[in-house]
């Protein structure tokens, strides 16, 4: 089954637990057309964030300004910090982790982690290329 097929299901599968988590681990994004109640289960989201880190972007508000479930979804895909509450883009836990995973979200981090030595080194030692969203300090 293609992910994106549950955009097509009948409502009842969209509010099915097992057919939408079989959904979002075949594409992340199909979370979009999950029922609005699984949108803010945990298990669903964080299978749907580890196949494709944007799918944060479907989540329910509260999973994205929860620190622990941020934490959980950039450890398996750094890229779901680009759809996290801004308050936790300045969490120097979440983004050292979220950066360890995918050095190239830097750029998403709050300004003053990107000119956090630490964050910056773990950063660039994942992706060369991070260093271009550090502080011009640091360069």
């Amino acid at each position: 089954m293609y992910g994106f097929a549950l955009e097509y299901a009948d409502p009842k599968l969209k509010a099915d637990p097992a057919f939408v988590l079989a959904a979002v681990q075949k594409n992340g994004r199909a979370l979009k057309y999950a029922d609005p109640e699984l949108k803010a289960d945990p298990k669903i989201v964080l299978a749907a964030v580890q196949q494709d880190g944007s799918a944060l972007l479907f989540a329910d508000p509260k999973l994205k300004a929860d620190p622990a479930f941020v934490l959980a979804a950039v450890q398996k895909n750094g890229r779901a910090l680009i759809y996290a509450d801004p308050k936790l883009k300045a969490d120097p836990g979440i983004v050292l982790a979220a950066v360890q995973q995918n050095g190239w979200v830097l750029k998403f981090a709050d300004p003053k982690l990107q000119a956090d030595p630490e964050i910056v080194l773990a950063a660039v030692q994942q992706n060369g290329h991070a260093l271009q969203y550090a502080d011009p300090k640091l360069k």
